[in-house]
């Protein structure tokens, strides 16, 4: 309305990570934490307000100039959730995989078909002559998923956003794309950042474990680490949450509440009002962010009077970036 002053929602605040090639970064939350965003952000596809995003070094400022704007393309590219809206229909497989490499390698018609048929058979769909011709409507979401990886592989990113690349694919297609993304990682020295609510998928694909709430990192560390010894209490509640095979008396830790309104984001811890370890200085500071032996970084006031002197010292309040080496 008229003269009221516009309301803010911190959708993605304070978040910083780095990803190095041939690391496999997971991002994990429950829905609205922020992930989807931290990656468009990462896209330039959602202006920051703030912050830096590095690539190989070098600070992306996608408002200079044509060509920064090319290059950065080139570099980071993404995997979108829905295979059956990412695709134009009127294009064939061929078409959607070339009109991308056709931009970025201006050059002889034969060397751009090589590369797309390349990059089809790298997603897993061979002999590309099959493929190459068919239209959206005459391939299953698999196969679908796989030319969509196919289009954002052919330029050969230095790093790949995936986008809860498989919530939509059957359970006996899922492991055929997440070891797509492993051999991406090992083979090509891709550095991946993987958002997914699905923590099974990350134990089998990830390096390294981010978990988010509320627009922030409250723990980040090897997946490992994080995954089996979870140690904020809401990265504990989500690993929880996961259904293991066996373990019918395992314990259940049940959030109290919804998540809070990211437009009037609570004071102190923003966990605080659905923690069941509250003590009453996180209603009033933001914790800092504590490093532990095991590798794991926690932003929890619980640390503060759990850890020792050093891994107090190497707490890390961090600075607002996302670096990709």
């Amino acid at each position: 309305m008229l003269g009221r002053q516009p309301s803010l929602v911190r959708a993605v605040d304070g978040v910083s990570f780095s990803i190095a090639p041939g690391e496999v970064l997971g991002l994990a939350g429950e829905s609205g934490c922020g992930k989807s965003t931290t990656g468009m952000a990462v896209l330039d596809l959602v202006a920051p307000t703030a912050g830096s995003i590095r690539v190989a070094g070098r600070e992306v400022d996608l408002r200079r100039d044509r060509a920064a704007q090319l290059a950065f393309r080139r570099d980071v590219q993404i995997v979108f959730q829905n295979p059956f809206e990412a695709l134009n229909p009127r294009f064939t497989a061929l078409e959607s995989v070339l009109e991308p490499i056709a931009v970025h390698f201006p050059g002889p018609r034969e060397d751009q078909l090589a590369r797309a048929r390349r990059a089809l058979e790298r997603a897993g769909l061979t002999p590309a002559d099959i493929y190459a011709p068919r239209y959206p409507h005459e391939l299953s979401g698999g196969q679908l998923q796989r030319v969509a990886i196919a289009r954002a592989i052919g330029v050969e990113p230095r790093l790949l956003v995936a986008d809860e690349p498989v919530s939509m694919l059957d359970v006996s297609i899922r492991a055929g794309i997440l070891s797509l993304f492993r051999s991406f990682a090992r083979e090509l020295g891709m550095a991946i950042l993987y958002i997914s609510h699905d923590l099974s998928t990350m134990r089998y694909l990830c390096q390294n474990v981010a978990v988010m709430y509320l627009g922030r990192i409250v723990e980040y560390g090897p997946a490992e680490a994080v995954l089996s010894r979870p140690v904020h209490p809401y990265a504990q509640a989500l690993m929880a949450s996961v259904p293991v095979r066996g373990r019918r008396g395992r314990k259940r830790l049940a959030l109290s509440g919804q998540v809070p309104n990211a437009m009037a984001i609570p004071s102190g811890c923003r966990f605080h009002p659905r923690c069941p370890a509250v003590m009453p200085i996180c209603s009033v500071a933001d914790p800092p962010k504590v490093t532990l032996a095991s590798g794991q970084e926690v932003a929890c006031h619980l640390m503060t009077t759990t850890t020792s002197q050093e891994a107090k010292d190497a707490a890390d309040t961090g600075t607002n970036r996302l670096t990709i080496r």
